[in-house]
């Protein structure tokens, strides 16, 4: 999947006008010398053999300050503010239109953003919206009601003590079923209450600081707020401890474990679940998978120990912590100065706009979505994205066939599942139906609120049904791109297929460098240290040979080590297994893509040389360009902590330096920085 700043992730062209204009125009226009890279960006004064990601857009970094709203920005931003200037021109003009039919979506989308700008009533409102909720949480007096509102609460969207969804069952993927993991958390991850070290402990202080102002911003008096926080903290502690790490997370078989209701509650006494899947709506035989059965062991003891005033406390905090976006100004700007800026080092709250656009797109993402392909996405540039997906999956079918560490039993079994992957291109073939939901202009928490609910309500329903597989788990705009396992499945919005990711004018050099590369990680993922263990039919089951699953292994062991030897920053490498699957889909992605290029090539002329590279020298600065990228430390040291992608720069040097046909494209050598020893090469495909 792509690197996105979610909570999920806009490229060069200088007007919005001129992108719309280019993916529509059809195959008639002359194609052109691609979009995908600016040799502007490059510093050639570095030897593209010594570090090529210098070398490819050293110049962009040199003289690209990080915007204060940002604590990353690159490509990817460039991408996000493109997009986010067709979708403001659209909601702004559904929030006008006020002759939109009642109930229609383009009215729900208005109505959604109005209210959200509607500064002077929220600010006059303060946090009056939440007494409901918070006397919902006060109301509590024993055990099962602390079971009842914790489901009530995840249904608007507060991470209370654990995470609900519903999907494919991973060994019955036909099938959906309810899903319990940990959550729970405040902080990103279990290791920042856990770790040691003084930076840690400079940061759970800080945390406990922020909450402290929040419940004063409620009302509580100091010493009130100040024992409240400490309460949290104890809490969300035990909850991380009794946490997986994000590595362990990974192993799908780890975390399945299926179970009825009443195993649950054999297994994980104390925690009233009977009436928390009462509350659901749920059939108390319905089977549900169990990701972490130790943590839920512990919360049981947690639910049964601690008093309730202090899981009073940490609920209303949870509430807090999910809605500070819908409340008044010191709400949002609180949440800010921890989330954004100690955690992030972003330095300004983006403008209003952007925050409410981006919880209408969360709200009601295919109503705006197709809107906004409408506006912005030709049914050519479909048509051309499907080409390179074959093109790719064509290059991908030949490799598998011709390994030469794989058996052929096993090798049969992936060209199958490979064959049966569904793609998904730009934008739903069935939208999504928002008629159940209500949507009006004067109050933005309650239209936050609903929205969740029906969200919730309708993953809820799909429990025991057949899996959906129209269905999607991205909105159109998005700049992203995922597969899913448990449905073999690839799946590109309408977001990410615009420059310089994807062009369809531009050469092929630039496209498969860029999006080709891209959709080559994306098939791969099938294939990958997690993915492998799904079959055709997204059912998790060993289908390998033992001798070829070992193979494997030993080669991913490779890329393992290649990556804990970096180190973004003193003292913090990053963990090369929990970016395993990323840096063997980046690696292998570059390799189909560049099969699929050659293929693309054959029976052409010559390339001529206007911008002095050669095709295969575009194709490698194209991916490069991808990449481009700059953040905050207080944020690359979270994403060393949590995020299971590498930071960009070692996305480009890593899998570049395990590239002979790299190496050959820039008349590399054995020595050089960017060749990697033969021996150190992992050759998975």
């Amino acid at each position: 999947m792509k690197t996105l700043d979610l909570c999920a992730t806009m490229r060069r062209l200088p007007s919005i006008i001129l992108f719309a204009l280019t993916i529509g125009a059809g195959d008639a226009a002359a194609p052109q010398l691609s979009h995908a890279f600016d040799p502007a960006n490059m510093d050639t004064t570095v030897s593209p053999c010594a570090d090529f990601y210098q070398y490819a857009v050293g110049a962009w970094e040199q003289r690209t300050p990080i915007p204060a709203e940002y604590a990353k920005y690159g490509v990817d931003q460039e991408v996000e503010k493109r997009t986010s200037a067709v979708l403001k021109d659209i909601v702004e003009g559904a929030a006008a239109d006020t002759t939109a039919p009642q109930g229609s979506e383009r009215r729900k989308v208005g109505d959604f953003f109005a209210a959200g700008m509607d500064e002077p009533r929220i600010e006059a409102e303060g946090a009056r919206p939440l007494e409901p909720l918070l006397a919902r949480i006060a109301a509590i007096r024993d055990r099962r009601a602390l079971a009842t509102a914790i489901a009530f609460l995840q249904e608007v969207g507060a991470d209370a003590a654990f995470q609900l969804e519903v999907g494919p069952d991973d060994r019955n993927s036909a099938r959906n079923i309810l899903q319990l993991s940990q959550g729970g958390l405040g902080l990103p991850d279990r290791d920042y209450y856990l770790e040691k070290d003084a930076a840690s402990a400079k940061l759970r202080r800080a945390y406990a600081a922020h909450v402290e102002r929040m419940f004063g911003l409620l009302g509580d008096p100091a010493p009130a707020a100040r024992r409240q926080a400490q309460a949290v903290l104890r809490l969300e502690t035990r909850l991380a401890r009794a946490s997986m790490t994000r590595t362990e997370t990974e192993d799908p078989i780890a975390t399945y474990h299926k179970m009825t209701p009443r195993e649950l509650a054999r297994r994980a006494p104390g925690f009233e679940w009977d009436p928390y899947l009462a509350a659901l709506g749920l059939k108390a035989g319905e089977s549900l998978l169990v990701r972490q059965p130790a943590f839920f062991r512990e919360l049981g003891r947690m639910a049964r120990g601690i008093p309730l005033s202090e899981w009073k406390s940490y609920l209303r905090w949870q509430l807090l912590r999910a809605t500070a976006g819908y409340l008044s100004s010191p709400f949002g700007q609180e949440a800010f100065a921890f989330y954004g800026t100690t955690l992030g080092g972003t330095q300004v709250l983006p403008p209003r706009w952007k925050r409410v656009l981006a919880e209408t797109d969360m709200a009601l993402g295919e109503a705006l979505g197709k809107l906004y392909v409408e506006r912005a996405f030709s049914p050519q540039a479909k048509q051309k994205a499907l080409e390179l997906v074959a093109n790719l999956r064509a290059a991908l079918r030949a490799r598998l066939q011709r390994l030469d560490w794989m058996g052929e039993a096993t090798k049969a079994q992936a060209v199958a599942k490979l064959d049966a992957m569904r793609v998904k291109i730009g934008y739903p073939d069935a939208w999504r139906d928002y008629t159940a939901l209500e949507v009006g202009r004067t109050s933005y928490l309650q239209n936050g609120l609903a929205a969740r609910s029906f969200e919730f309500r309708r993953g809820l329903a799909k429990v025991g049904r057949p899996v959906d597989h129209d269905e999607w788990s991205i909105t159109p705009s998005t700049n992203n791109a995922y597969y899913e396992p448990n449905r073999n499945e690839l799946v590109f919005p309408a977001g990410i297929l615009q420059p310089p990711f994807f062009d369809p004018q531009a050469d092929d050099p630039g496209n498969y460098g860029n999006i080709g590369s891209t959709i080559g990680h994306e098939l791969i993922h099938g294939f990958d240290n997690v993915g492998r263990q799904y079959d055709a039919q997204g059912n998790l089951r060993d289908w390998w040979a033992p001798e070829d699953a070992q193979a494997f292994n030993q080669r991913a062991a490779l890329v393992v080590r290649q990556f804990d030897a970096f180190e973004p920053i003193p003292g913090v490498h990053i963990n090369g297994r929990l970016t395993l699957g990323e840096n063997l889909a980046d690696l292998a992605g570059l390799i189909i893509a560049y099969d699929a290029l050659t293929r693309a090539r054959q029976g052409k002329p010559a390339a001529d040389r206007p911008d002095g590279f050669t095709p295969e020298q575009r194709f490698f600065l194209s991916y490069a360009e991808t990449w481009r990228f700059k953040i905050r430390p207080e944020a690359l040291r979270a994403q060393l902590l949590t995020d299971e992608h590498a930071p960009p720069k070692y996305r480009v040097l890593g899998p570049l330096a395990n590239l002979s046909v790299f190496a050959t494209a820039f008349d590399c050598k054995a020595g050089d920085a960017m060749v990697r020893p033969a021996e150190e090469r992992p050759t998975n495909w």
